[in-house]
C-alpha cells in the first residue's frame, strides 16, 4: 500500500531544482560582472570580488551588472547614489 508521499518528494525535488537554478544564474551573474571590469581595465580588489560573489540576489546582481559597464571603480558598482 503506497502512503502518497510520491507527490510531495516532487514538489521538494522541483524546489531543489529552482534553487539550484537561481544558484546557478546569481554565480554567471556574478562572473559576468567581474569578467566586465577586468576587460574594461578597472582594478577589483578582493574585498569587492568577495562582495560580487558572495551575492545571491539577481535583482541586486543586475544592477550592479549595468552599473559595471561604464563604472570608473569597482566602488561605483555599489555605490547608491
Amino acid at each position: 500500500m503506497g502512503t502518497g508521499l510520491s507527490h510531495f518528494r516532487g514538489i521538494v525535488a522541483e524546489s531543489f531544482r529552482d534553487e539550484g537554478r537561481a544558484e546557478g544564474r546569481a554565480e554567471g551573474r556574478a562572473e559576468d560582472i567581474l569578467r566586465i571590469l577586468t576587460v574594461r581595465g578597472v582594478s577589483v580588489p578582493d574585498e569587492a570580488r568577495q562582495r560580487v560573489t558572495a551575492c545571491t540576489d539577481l535583482a541586486v546582481l543586475d544592477v550592479w551588472f549595468e552599473r559595471a559597464i561604464t563604472a570608473p571603480t569597482a566602488d561605483a558598482v555599489f555605490d547608491e547614489s
